[in-house]
């Protein structure tokens, strides 16, 4: 009995083995091979995402063709170096270390920074963002030009006089918004020429100015329609450089735990001053 028990227990061991190669060949299948070497889809699809920028923006299929011919040239290469024994070269294996120890800080990044930031965390830093922006004010204006003074004084005694704003733009402006009754929309400071600009935000709400206001364009009648606090933008519209800042965030915070854990001596004088200041600038940002 205990032989039968035995081949059954070995039996069903090799049937789930046989489940897992067979899930395996599933999910990640063969898709060439190189000599005694399979390519599997897993090690095409990080040939695809390391292809050359340039290379990014070609068809799916031709994409895929193009990273299978990377692999299986490395490969192909790859064996006669082994044959020569270049895997045993210092300079060889001073490279594989360096290439090692670059994975695992990738690796470490994503799994404590990319992928551990929370929505939580880019919501908060947005708000900290937008609570250290110095409120603007915006006005909302229209305006009719003209090309001389007298031109634009008399403009002025028709609103005097009653005259609509929009219907004398339409048919007075050398603006190309004329057809829209001079309207400019809101803007903040720093959007118009200093001459307009001026002259816009001292305006009241309602209020059109009563002398021309010249600039290098010719001469403005303006009337601002309304004034307000500018809106921040939404966090839909800025969360991809927030996330960045608090990616950056939680990098410095690791790097200097790792700093406190481990000394890091630069016998150089001059490179150790150049690194001390670019790591300040970096952390100031």
């Amino acid at each position: 009995m205990s032989r039968y028990k035995t081949l059954a227990i070995a039996a069903l061991v090799a049937m789930i083995a046989a489940g897992g190669v067979a899930r395996a060949e599933e999910t990640d299948p063969v898709v060439a091979t190189v000599g005694d070497q399979e390519i599997r889809k897993s090690e095409l699809e990080l040939a695809i995402s390391s292809l050359d920028p340039q290379l990014q923006s070609m068809p799916e299929e031709q994409k895929r063709a193009a990273a299978l011919s990377s692999v299986i040239d490395v490969k192909l290469l790859a064996k006669d170096a082994e044959k020569e024994g270049l895997q045993n070269d210092e300079t060889y294996k001073q490279r594989i270390a360096f290439l090692t120890e670059r994975e695992l800080h990738n690796a470490f990044f994503k799994k404590h920074v990319v992928d551990a930031i929370t929505e939580e965390d880019v919501k908060a830093r947005y708000e900290k963002e937008i609570a250290a922006i110095p409120a603007q004010e915006e006005v909302k204006a229209r305006h009719i030009l003209v090309k001389t003074e007298e031109e634009a004084k008399g403009i002025i005694k028709e609103l005097e006089a009653g005259k609509s704003f929009v219907e004398l733009a339409k048919a007075k402006s050398t603006d190309p918004n004329k057809d829209d009754g001079g309207d400019l929309g809101y803007f903040t400071k720093g959007r118009m020429v200093p001459e307009f600009e001026a002259a816009a935000f001292a305006l009241e709400k309602g209020a059109y100015t009563k002398e021309p206001v010249k600039t290098q364009f010719g001469y403005h009648v303006i009337l601002v329609e309304d004034k307000r606090p500018q809106a921040p933008p939404a966090l839909e519209q800025v969360e991809p450089q927030v996330r960045q800042l608090v990616m950056r965030d939680k990098y410095l915070e690791l790097l200097a735990s790792a700093k406190e854990s481990t000394e890091v001596e630069i016998s150089d004088p001059e490179l150790k001053k150049a690194y001390d200041a670019a790591n300040a600038a970096r952390e100031a940002r």
